[in-house]
């Protein structure tokens, strides 16, 4: 029997039209892909935090912690000590961390649970006059010998009113808080600035609450 030339070129044209649509489609797939987590960053509103800034900022206010703890302990031993017995402590900075979020910030810092490991970032504000964030270099220390307080601290937030300058107690606690000021039963508070502990603690007009971006 003999093959009908017609036949056989429209079978040899249609194989040869399969073989081109098989090396085309993974290409043109390969082309037109969409990789979701190689792309988040693009489709998230201008200035919404993505998950690479919240972990640098993370790392950035650990950064800090440690360094404002290390300064504290060389300026005043008897710190570390009431920090080792406290409940928790939280330590802010309104320097040496670049803010990723834009809003009015004035600075960052982290609670820690002494008892479970927890951390809790949290923000600073000047709600007031009278502080003067952006111009000094401070960075403050919260030492909680209550649980109760620290808590409240994490969960209800701090703020101070629009006269809140306190005098460091130069014998605290059996030495224990040299260098901090009592701002609260069962809260003790060191500040430091670029020349050492703050003898008069100048905190008024300041809100401290939960950081909703890095927690």
């Amino acid at each position: 029997m003999k093959a009908n030339p017609k036949c056989v070129s429209r079978l040899l044209l249609s194989g040869l039209l399969a073989g081109l649509l098989c090396t085309a489609l993974p290409a043109a797939a390969a082309e037109w892909s969409w990789d979701p987590l190689k792309d988040a960053e693009n489709v998230l509103p201008e200035g919404a935090p993505n998950e690479g800034k919240i972990i640098q900022a993370r790392h950035q206010v650990r950064e800090m912690k440690e360094d404002a703890l290390a300064s504290l302990y060389e300026i005043a031993p008897s710190a570390r000590r009431a920090i080792e017995h406290s409940a928790g402590y939280a330590v802010f900075s309104t320097f040496g961390i670049k803010l990723f979020f834009a809003g009015g910030t004035t600075g960052k810092g982290m609670v820690v649970n002494r008892e479970t490991g927890r951390q809790t970032f949290m923000k600073m504000v000047q709600v007031q006059g009278g502080l003067g964030f952006g111009v000094n270099k401070n960075r403050l220390v919260f030492v909680f010998t209550q649980e109760q307080a620290l808590r409240n601290f994490i969960d209800q937030g701090w703020e101070f009113g629009g006269q809140a300058n306190l005098s460091a107690m130069a014998d605290g606690q059996g030495g224990m808080f040299t260098g901090a000021a009592s701002v609260a039963p069962g809260v003790f508070l060191y500040q430091l600035t670029e020349t050492g502990l703050s003898a008069t603690l100048t905190v008024s007009g300041t809100k401290f609450f939960k950081d909703a971006d890095l927690n």
